[in-house]
């Protein structure tokens, strides 16, 4: 057999090839039509605001910008200055109350109680109540809402004049963390908000202004306009920042058809729940038996991952959480650390590699294909024959839901909360696998009701299932990626879902 170093080397370098082809425009949504020119707000700039030089953000006029509805990602990026949540998930997963002021569960965890702030209002005036939050989180239930699924396990939701009331139909102990749903007035596409700011200037002219009669009043904003460059497909914001007319861009550097920006720009990553992993058919062939997918779990160079196909906007993780949630346990993702030796033993006293490997990838997403191909290499030096089956997404789903595989590299949006139960329940929307186990259903009750000082324990519980009898290999979580203009702006602390964290501590130069 080949020196196993040499060969992990040549194939880190095909892989680096591969990987430097992988960028392409993305693709804008669907649109709904122009707002009228009323839908503007008309307040006047002072001319301090005329003489600061204008930091610009992206805006497409013909698409809503509903939080809840639109499917633009410029306009969703938005809506965190124009709209506020209950609670904000803060970089390390953790709740930051925001809206909401206090909140109770009771002991089954099926029933919980939000108290609102005092003395808020929306954009036009009219006060937040429990009655106008149930009335928004009701929208982000219906089938049109980017958030329907995450809001899946509510059975009701009330509301009175400074409270809601939440009931579920299974356990959470960590709802709030799903509720860092921006809170709008109503479903029109340009509704008003609670936000610091609010929608203003002409059709021709669109920007933000900094709204009286904010909550937040004591927090310093960084401007008191941005102004909007508009846009009506991807390559125009593309120009518009390559140009230096756009300031800031919300972008996946890795996603399918991502955008290529240029290089004279600032990069601020941050953490999402978007995990990549390899999923084993546990129905079939030589996965079916546990040792051999433990030694596939430890096959795989996650670091060499993230460094050569993503480029470092990923965190190499060995569990279904990511690194920088308080459910991480260091300890045993030691346990699954590249180890390929393991594998190499293994065949040495078995027959396991008797029989070829097909792994599926969705040949899509250029960097889900590079990614595929370095697992190839690193599988095939340790002894492994490796056939890679590059699909489209429709045969890859089609592929998957026969069960024709072994091996599949797979991507998946979790919840802030790390809900595993699609990936793991028997016979749930993405265990594609068949992966069963006797004790999941209990542990995964026993995570999802657990407190935030008992989720730890009770997850440690459920990654000691997953490393004796592992359903996948989880080899990292996806980041997003903050593109600005060089030298423009301090302070930038992005977070899931909201660019503009901690917008106080800003400094726009």
């Amino acid at each position: 057999m080949m020196n196993l170093n040499r060969i992990l080397s040549l194939s880190l370098s095909a892989v680096l090839l591969l990987t430097l082809t992988s960028c392409g425009p993305d693709a804008a949504g669907s649109g709904s039509s122009s707002p009228p020119a009323s839908d503007f707000s008309q307040q006047a700039e002072s001319p301090d605001q005329a003489a600061q030089l204008p930091f610009t953000l992206a805006f497409f006029p013909e698409l809503s910008l509903h939080p809840v509805l639109s499917t633009s990602r410029a306009n969703l990026t938005l809506s965190s200055l124009l709209y506020e949540p209950l609670f904000q998930v803060g970089p390390q997963f953790q709740v930051v109350p925001v809206l909401c002021q206090d909140h109770t569960v009771s002991e089954d965890k099926l029933t919980w109680t939000f108290a609102l702030r005092p003395g808020i209002t929306f954009s036009d005036g009219t006060p937040l109540t429990g009655s106008t939050v149930a009335e928004a989180l009701e929208l982000a239930r219906t089938p049109d809402s980017r958030y329907a699924q995450r809001l899946r396990d509510i059975s009701s939701i009330t509301g009175d004049e400074r409270s809601i009331t939440i009931t579920l139909v299974r356990p959470n102990g960590r709802l709030p963390l799903l509720l860092d749903i921006p809170i709008a007035l109503g479903g029109g596409t340009r509704p008003a908000g609670t936000g610091p700011y609010v929608l203003g200037g002409t059709e021709d002219d669109p920007r933000l202004l900094a709204r009286t009669g904010w909550w937040q009043s004591n927090q310093s904003l960084p401007t008191e306009h941005f102004p909007l460059q508009t846009a009506h497909q991807d390559e125009d914001l593309i120009h518009a920042f390559d140009t230096g007319d756009l300031s800031l861009v919300d972008v996946d550097l890795m996603g399918t058809n991502s955008p290529v920006y240029a290089a004279n720009s600032e990069t601020r990553d941050y953490a999402t729940t978007t995990m990549l992993y390899l999923g084993f058919n546990t129905q079939r062939g030589i996965c079916k038996r546990a040792d051999v997918r433990q030694a596939l779990c430890r096959a795989v160079d996650r670091k060499a991952l993230v460094n050569i196909v993503y480029a470092n906007h990923a965190s190499p993780a060995a569990l279904p959480v990511h690194p920088a949630s308080a459910l991480y346990d260091t300890a045993v993702a030691r346990h699954l650390d590249y180890a390929p030796q393991q594998l190499l033993n293994l065949l040495a006293n078995t027959n396991t590699a008797s029989r070829e490997l097909v792994l599926l990838v969705n040949s899509e997403n250029s960097a889900k294909l590079s990614a595929a191909q370095l697992i190839t290499y690193q599988l095939e030096a340790a002894g492994i024959p490796v056939k890679l089956k590059k699909l489209p997404f429709e045969s890859y789903e089609a592929a998957l839901a026969s069960g024709s595989f072994d091996l599949y590299l797979g991507e998946v949006a979790l919840t802030a909360d790390f809900d595993l139960s699609p990936l793991l329940v028997q016979g749930g929307p993405l265990n594609y696998g068949g992966w069963a186990s006797q004790q999941a259903p209990a542990l995964l009750a026993a995570l999802a009701a657990a407190s935030p000082e008992e989720a730890p324990r009770a997850a440690l519980a459920l990654f000691a299932l997953l490393e004796q009898d592992p359903p996948l290999a989880v080899l990292c979580f996806k980041n997003g990626s903050v593109l600005t203009q060089w030298g423009r702006l301090d302070g930038l602390t992005p977070v899931r879902g909201n660019v503009f964290y901690q917008l106080e501590n800003w400094i726009i130069k």
